[in-house]
């Protein structure tokens, strides 16, 4: 029988936004509370976002009436009860929601909604195993290609995880959508160097000019490289000292970081600044001589694009998603060479300084919230056209 007009215009679709740490907020997070606000501003009569959040994570997704909300027992500060109730509890509660597409990056294991989006940002199971611990490595390695699968379809954030995505799920091509992440150039733009010193100095101890670092303190993101790179390029800095902004989640990783800082002879020259709210960082950005991103691994890199939009010079990894994000506006580096970082860096500070500063604002300004907002939800209402009930 066919839909009605009112019906067939309904579209309802549920966010699965359980899979972050409401207390160590992840780049999914930032992406999430960038694009659900522009989505809901496209969102035509009809349609509907409905928020899978925890009764700790809501106060994190807070966008008013806009959208509903649909309150699960636990997010990922319980990564193992989040799971299971994704698994039990979605083929119960999505239906009695009305849901008509459901946006996860996992498939429950019982179809919730008529229509499935997934949405891959890493495959770390696979790329970057060791970065993750044994138990969620098996529930990836066993979960994806079943939820490759079923999805209708498949957004990825940059051509070389489409590549890594063939790779080991083989996907059909038919599904990936490629929607580039982008930048919050509202917070992040070019602002006065001196003020923003004189920021990071008095709040976080910074003395003199400075490399910086952002990132959670995960192996994969090479902080190590950057250090032994620090400590070969010292000769060539100066006074410069190196900041390292981002939580220590691997506490015996950072301890081990220190202890190679202190036999290379830079200790004293580091300062760990820690993990910081995100409207922090663009002061670093803008301070900063030169931001490395020397990363073994990246879907996208969106510090890259951050440390861009603030007029900051960007050395970044000559691999993975990173010279793609970066389109010609940084200096790339071999991340298992520390030579050839420590080379980049000196360039970067030295006779490539102000080139980066005028072309980095210029490809940042490539990618906007509003235009990765506007295809997903164009995705959404692809998968869900035709639907009936």
């Amino acid at each position: 029988m066919p839909l009605s007009r009112r019906h067939s215009d309904r579209m309802r679709v549920a966010i699965n936004l359980l899979t972050d740490d409401p207390f160590n907020p992840s780049g999914a997070h930032w992406f999430w509370t960038r694009v659900i606000p522009e989505m809901t501003r496209l969102l035509r009569d009809g349609e509907s976002f409905h928020l899978m959040v925890s009764p700790k994570s809501r106060p994190t997704h807070d966008y008013g009436s806009s959208v509903g909300y649909i309150t699960y027992p636990w997010s990922n500060e319980k990564r193992n009860l989040r799971t299971l109730s994704e698994h039990v509890y979605s083929p119960l509660r999505l239906p009695l929601s009305g849901i008509d597409v459901l946006n996860t990056l996992m498939a429950p294991i019982v179809k919730s909604a008529p229509k499935l989006v997934v949405h891959i940002k890493t495959l770390h199971a696979y790329t970057t195993p060791h970065a993750i611990s044994p138990p969620a490595r098996l529930y990836r390695q066993l979960s994806y290609p079943r939820t490759a699968r079923l999805a209708d379809a498949i957004i990825l954030n940059s051509r070389s995880l489409v590549d890594e995505v063939q790779q080991y799920l083989k996907v059909d091509p038919a599904k990936i959508r490629l929607i580039p992440e982008a930048v919050d150039h509202d917070l992040f733009n070019p602002g006065d160097r001196d003020e923003a010193f004189a920021h990071v100095a008095k709040r976080y101890g910074v003395r003199e000019n400075f490399v910086l670092f952002v990132s959670s303190l995960w192996p994969y993101k090479n902080c190590e490289g950057l250090i032994r790179a620090f400590a070969a390029a010292k000769s060539d800095l100066g006074d410069r000292q190196l900041v390292v902004v981002g939580p220590g989640r691997d506490v015996e990783y950072v301890g081990e970081l220190k202890a190679l800082a202190a036999r290379l002879g830079v200790a004293d020259d580091i300062v760990w600044v820690g993990g910081v709210p995100l409207e922090e960082t663009v002061h670093f950005y803008r301070a900063a001589d030169v931001f490395v991103y020397p990363s073994h691994n990246e879907t996208f890199g969106l510090p890259i694009l951050e440390a861009m939009a603030s007029a900051c010079p960007v050395v970044t990894s000559n691999v993975t998603a990173m010279p793609e994000t970066a389109g010609g506006a940084a200096l790339l580096a071999d991340p298992k060479d520390a030579d050839s970082i420590a080379d980049q860096i000196v360039k970067a500070c030295g006779p490539e300084g102000e080139r980066l500063r005028a072309r980095g604002p210029e490809r940042a300004g490539e990618f906007t919230w509003a235009a990765t907002a506007a295809r997903t939800l164009d995705v959404y209402r692809e998968v869900h056209e035709g639907h009936t009930v």
